[in-house]
């Protein structure tokens, strides 16, 4: 069985549902837990940077009998290193970026029996349908997971930003009213995480 633990995004802005999230992620898993951190959504210039701060934030969230050991996802070796993982975690990032890699891979056979975990756009890249805060508007997923999902709901952009405020309200009834109307819609606030099993 796959364990898929969707993120909204923005854990940084709420530590105690962040710790919760990284605690989760490792629950049933022992002692030694083997993350592979995928950074496919952001430029490849950010990949080893990022690698080191995000190992750090998840390390220092796990208990302390808890001893990760972590690998940076790279696309020609990223087959084999998700069959040594046992988490396989996404950052988030631009939604296009993030799908251009992924399509390249049967990602249900690379994710079989692993816990896959996802921030914002990655959340995005496995539902069917999403509505991006990014591009104000509603796109596609892979359809791993049968949902329509908003990331980052409610969150308060800044003042001075060229793309102007969100309506949430908007945004979730134009999620509702596109693709697939059968699909429930998971509006997640900055932190929130949900866990789907199958």
């Amino acid at each position: 069985m796959t364990k898929y633990v969707l993120n909204s995004g923005g854990i940084k802005n709420a530590p105690n549902l962040k710790r919760e999230f990284h605690r989760e992620l490792v629950k049933n898993l022992g002692n030694n837990p083997k993350f592979l951190l995928c950074n496919f959504a952001q430029g490849r210039e950010y990949w080893e940077a990022k690698f080191r701060g995000y190992s750090d934030a998840i390390s220092e969230d796990l208990p302390d009998s808890v001893s990760p050991s972590f690998a940076l996802a790279m696309p020609d070796t990223f087959a084999t290193q998700c069959s040594e993982a046992d988490i396989i975690y996404f950052h988030g990032g631009d939604d296009h970026l993030i799908q251009y890699w992924m399509r390249q891979f049967d990602l249900l056979e690379l994710f079989k029996d692993k816990v896959v975990a996802t921030n914002s756009a990655s959340s995005n890249l496995l539902v069917t349908h999403y509505w991006t805060c990014d591009w104000r508007q509603c796109g596609d997923g892979l359809g791993i997971l049968p949902i329509k999902f908003i990331p980052h709901y409610n969150s308060a952009f800044s003042d001075d930003d060229p793309r102007g405020s969100i309506d949430w309200e908007q945004a979730k009834r134009e999620l509702e009213e596109y693709g697939d109307n059968s699909l429930p819609i998971y509006a997640l606030e900055e932190g929130e995480y949900k866990v789907f099993e199958q």
